[in-house]
């Protein structure tokens, strides 16, 4: 894999796994942000209001670095990490993996819990569609209306993804600069007049 790209879960992948009458519901998406893993964790966990453990592992950013895994009331090591072992052997990065326990009134133990919780979220990332995607750098164009014709002719040009565009005096564009063409872009902005560029931190 090279550097400009970063694998990722293009498809949500679910799986059911059973033990003892303990059901596990596993469900494995990507994200973009911590913001939007809470809220794709209360979602299922609405569906699912009836559920003794939400548990899950997540790695956000590109490179992956920034983690967190829960086990949400199960003994300490059974389910998140575990999870986020998961997430790590298939090299994934800008993904989740939630897993719903309902109790079936016997216990597993901890190495139960542990082969539970791993097997679920393995099914549900091999049940996902996997890839890679362009890593990009995103911020912020401003320009005169009289540049839009170029502006629009270097999005095109260079796979540009436009994300916003906050109308007014001087146009505003959120836009997503693939990480292999950003320094062509940045030449090709340079020459325009009025552009400006904001890169978010």
């Amino acid at each position: 894999m090279d550097s400009y790209v970063y694998r990722t879960v293009l498809k949500t992948g679910k799986s059911v796994y059973t033990d003892r009458g303990s059901r596990f519901l596993g469900f494995a998406f990507t994200i973009d942000n911590k913001v939007q893993f809470k809220e794709r964790l209360k979602a299922i966990a609405d569906l699912h209001p009836k559920a003794s453990h939400y548990c899950y592992a997540y790695r956000v950013g590109f490179d992956g670095l920034v983690w967190r895994c829960s086990d949400n009331g199960e003994p300490s090591g059974v389910a998140g990490k575990p999870l986020l072992g998961q997430l790590d052997s298939f090299g994934l990065s800008c993904s989740a993996v939630v897993v719903v326990r309902y109790f079936g009134g016997t216990l597993l133990g901890v190495p139960g819990l542990i082969q539970a919780y791993r097997t679920c979220g393995k099914l549900s990332i091999e049940n996902a569609v996997l890839g890679e995607k362009s890593i990009v750098k995103s911020g912020y164009i401003t320009y005169d209306y009289t540049q839009e014709h170029n502006v629009h002719r270097i999005i095109q040009q260079f796979n540009i993804s436009i994300k916003g565009i906050e109308q007014g005096i001087f146009p505003r564009m959120q836009i997503e600069i693939p990480l292999y063409n950003y320094s062509q872009v940045m030449e090709a902005i340079v020459v325009i007049p009025s552009l400006q560029w904001e890169e978010n931190d």
